[in-house]
């Protein structure tokens, strides 16, 4: 591989001219500049990116840590940021924790080492940190996605999972529907606990009591919805609405009501939440609370590069709007 001294050995120049006609930092005569840019393309030349970085302390790139789910939304989510990082012309390290706390401190200390310009962590909530992990990099920062509460100073965008679980529920009620169970993420995370509170406050509003077993503590994945739904089916009295934490347990509530004869929307209304592609696309089509999956990943972006800019502010929160998608999944109760 063709170093600079190569390059400057190839056009007669110095070392430091070559540089600057590379970085266009300084003034070098067009005889010159033609002469290094000649032997820059002769030799294949490829200026390193790792001194480059050394030499301004900045590697235009960044770190995220988050946990492996067969849940789209997290996929979606990662596209987002992928693409802001793009627009800005920083690349992304993308690191899977699989809910593993060793793992997780394994891999900060990857993306530390790797000297990342900042970091997105979304992770679970029941697994946080090493308390020294971050001492040496008091300045690195970080924006936590959709995890709280965080006992750092970092910035935080959260979805109002407490009005999402609210207005999934209201919805229903508003339907006719008055058996509504919910099958809950797991409650070690904040999203998951808002959402069943929601669910709870909307109930008691509509005086409307909630059965034991109607509420099922779920893990956010497919099979959390299969069952869940089928413990649900299994009761004296089946609900006949279900407000699920997150769509991908929705698509599991589908395949237990088909394996039991029942379909989605004429015996049981099915409620979701985070309106993944896949939603609009089952059969019926999911009715939703849709989370902006593209603009979490902007928003997360941009936070890191205004950090990154300004790091002597406070940190902030930014809080998400839910957005109720209406779909045929939850029909009008008519019987």
């Amino acid at each position: 591989m063709a170093t600079m001294k190569d390059v400057a050995r190839k056009a007669g120049v110095s070392t430091s001219t070559v540089s600057h006609v590379i970085n266009n930092n300084r003034f070098v005569s067009d005889s010159v500049k033609e002469k290094v840019l000649d032997a820059v393309k002769q030799l294949n030349y490829a200026p390193s990116a790792l001194a480059r970085s050394l030499k301004i302390n900045q590697t235009r790139t960044i770190g995220m840590l988050v946990t492996a789910s067969n849940n789209p939304f997290f996929a979606e989510v990662v596209r987002g940021v992928e693409h802001s990082c793009y627009e800005r012309g920083y690349s992304l390290i993308l690191c899977n924790t699989e809910g593993n706390s060793e793992r997780m401190n394994h891999s900060l200390d990857t993306l530390l080492q790797k000297r990342v310009d900042g970091l997105l962590i979304m992770c679970t909530d029941s697994h946080q940190f090493e308390k020294d992990a971050l001492r040496c990099y008091p300045a690195l920062p970080i924006v936590m996605m959709d995890w709280a509460p965080f006992l750092m100073n970092s910035d935080t965008i959260q979805d109002s999972s407490y009005l999402g679980g609210e207005m999934a529920t209201d919805h229903l009620i508003a339907k006719g529907y008055t058996r509504i169970a919910c099958i809950t993420g797991p409650q070690d995370k904040t999203s998951a606990q808002g959402r069943l509170e929601g669910y709870r406050s909307a109930m008691q509003r509509a005086g409307l009591p909630i059965p034991d077993g109607y509420e099922v503590e779920g893990n956010f994945e497919f099979a959390g919805g299969v069952s869940a739904m089928d413990q649900l089916l299994s009761l004296e009295q089946p609900p006949h609405a279900v407000f699920t934490g997150n769509d991908a347990m929705a698509v599991g509530v589908y395949h237990a009501l088909y394996r039991a004869g029942l379909r989605v929307g004429d015996d049981v209304a099915v409620f979701g939440y985070d309106d993944i592609e896949l939603a609009r696309y089952l059969s019926p089509p999911l009715t939703t609370i849709n989370q902006p999956k593209d603009e979490l990943g902007h928003l997360a972006i941009k936070a890191l590069l205004s950090r990154l800019e300004n790091p002597e502010l406070a940190p902030s929160v930014l809080t998400l709007t839910p957005q109720l998608i209406e779909r045929a999944s939850v029909p009008l109760l008519s019987r």
